[in-house]
């Protein structure tokens, strides 16, 4: 159930799942939306469930060239903040109260060419992508992740996000190369198929 309050951009929503669970009530405004809800957490001690209120919410606000976001969900808060353009996006991280801080990084290069860059400081891990398209049904993609130390290529044919009834012969493939940085031995070849038939 969900009634416009007086104020434009302004709602409130009752809602609760079937056939058990608690409600919960969410307050919509412009620049976001705050939930509670009741919930239970078994205690280890006295071997029983305790109910809480669970309160979550979002904020989001244009700054500068940007959008800034806080996000609390389960006693923790994500503050990220956005910057997109044509050519550039810089996202930078940090959850509160573990100071868990992370950065993405993406560049186009040329129209075809886009590289991406991820690392978060508190584990010092990162991950890099690289892609290049060929026209719209070619896609070739490098990557490395050095949080589980595995190198990748991967070659689509078929528009990758696009629907299969749209691509040549209705089909999309993808092969990919997968080399473990400790155990080159165990690479692995994969492919999958996408086929549509209309009947």
């Amino acid at each position: 159930m969900e009634a416009n309050l007086a104020e434009p951009g302004y709602s409130l929503e009752l809602s609760s799942p079937i056939p058990i669970g608690y409600p919960r009530a969410t307050l919509k405004f412009p620049l976001g939306e705050v939930s509670m809800q009741e919930r239970e957490e078994e205690e280890e001690e006295e071997e029983k469930n305790k109910r809480m209120l669970s309160v979550n919410g979002i904020l989001k606000r244009q700054v500068m060239d940007g959008v800034c976001s806080a996000l609390y969900t389960d006693e923790e808060l994500r503050l990220r903040y956005a910057y997109k353009d044509d050519a550039l996006s810089f996202i930078p991280t940090i959850s509160l109260p573990s100071n868990a801080a992370s950065f993405a990084f993406k560049r186009r290069i040329i129209p075809s060419d886009k590289l991406s860059y991820w690392y978060k400081f508190d584990s010092n891990m990162w991950s890099a992508i690289y892609k290049r398209t060929y026209g719209k049904d070619y896609k070739f993609k490098a990557g490395y992740d050095s949080e589980v130390r595995l190198a990748w290529v991967s070659l689509w044919v078929g528009d990758e996000a696009g629907k299969v009834k749209s691509t040549p012969m209705k089909m999309k493939v993808q092969f990919m190369l997968q080399v473990p940085q400790d155990d080159i031995k165990t690479s692995v070849l994969m492919f999958r198929v996408k086929k549509r038939w209309d009947i």
